[in-house]
């Protein structure tokens, strides 16, 4: 039941997607930080938390689920550090997925070779 779970609200958030990507005129750059700052604020305010916690990696690995690490990580370091959580708690809590993209990223840069169109 949880990956039904999981594929139902993840589809849902590319449905989203690919909904603004064809009736408006919002690039895919566009939409993709659109989905992280929604993200962000839903988790702030703690919704994004419940569906998270409903949803699982259906939730958590699209990019509104980036930015409720983000939003995750800034609350718990300002209960820990105070103020100066604000900062680091993004960073602290999105640091293991920041580094896996680099280091796959420059993988495939050294594996594959660009071409020209």
């Amino acid at each position: 039941m949880d990956y039904l779970k999981a594929f139902i609200v993840g589809g849902l958030i590319c449905v989203v997607g690919q909904i603004l990507m064809d009736k408006t005129k919002l690039t895919p750059p566009r939409i993709l930080v659109l989905f992280v700052v929604a993200g962000c604020v839903l988790g702030g305010v703690g919704v994004y938390e419940k569906l998270a916690d409903f949803a699982g990696a259906g939730a958590k690995v699209p990019l509104p689920g980036f930015g409720y690490l983000l939003s995750k990580g800034v609350k718990e370091e300002i209960d820990k550090a105070g103020a100066s959580g604000i900062l680091t708690g993004g960073l602290k809590a999105s640091a293991a997925g920041v580094t896996c993209a680099v280091l796959f990223s420059f993988l495939a840069s050294l594996t594959f070779s660009a071409k020209d169109k």
